[in-house]
């Protein structure tokens, strides 16, 4: 996918994410990029490694400055210690219509974005967790929940099976809804 492309879904998603409730900062954006891409198949092109707080693309990050630069998104701060909020810029009108995204791009958005919208940054963090556990095929289905615990120590084994729950509602909803290549099986 070339930056525009990327720029397009990013701001659907931040717009989306905030149409939802969702805080909408950084965290937000690339555990909701990470599902979107992993999960359901949309071809952004970002990078993700696992890092301090779940999946995390430093791609992605670049991409949310260069919008920031070019006044796609704008950062609203928030009183400590909470991080900004992401928003749309005074440029991204002019932006979006002279982009088209491709046809499913944005169900795969709006649906994302409805399901983590109310999400908090732990709960994010988890579920794309378990997602990235999942995806290393290495990890047999009944060492999961154990390797999410150990890859992230202050998670609870509760907090991790919820993770996986969560993950496999979301799963089997995108199918449902035909928006989901790539269905899951994570127990």
């Amino acid at each position: 996918m070339n930056p525009k492309d990327q720029f397009s879904v990013l701001l659907d998603l931040v717009v989306e994410l905030r149409n939802s409730g969702s805080w909408t900062g950084e965290t937000h954006v690339q555990k909701a990029t990470y599902l979107l891409q992993e999960l359901l198949g949309l071809p952004t092109g970002f990078e993700f490694v696992l890092y301090k707080h779940g999946p995390f693309s430093f791609e992605l990050r670049e991409a949310l400055e260069r919008m920031e630069a070019g006044r796609l998104i704008e950062l609203e701060e928030q009183r400590y210690p909470y991080g900004p909020k992401i928003a749309e810029g005074s440029a991204s009108k002019r932006f979006r219509t002279s982009t088209q995204p491709a046809a499913t791009f944005p169900q795969k958005i709006a649906f994302i974005s409805k399901e983590l919208g109310s999400a908090g940054v732990a709960d994010l963090e988890r579920i794309a967790t378990a997602l990235f556990v999942i995806r290393d095929r290495e990890i047999a289905p009944s060492k999961r929940i154990p390797r999410l615990v150990e890859l992230k120590p202050h998670v609870q084994i509760d907090e991790a099976e919820e993770a996986f729950r969560r993950l496999e509602q979301i799963s089997k909803a995108a199918t449902l809804a035909g928006l989901n290549p790539n269905p899951l099986n994570p127990t």
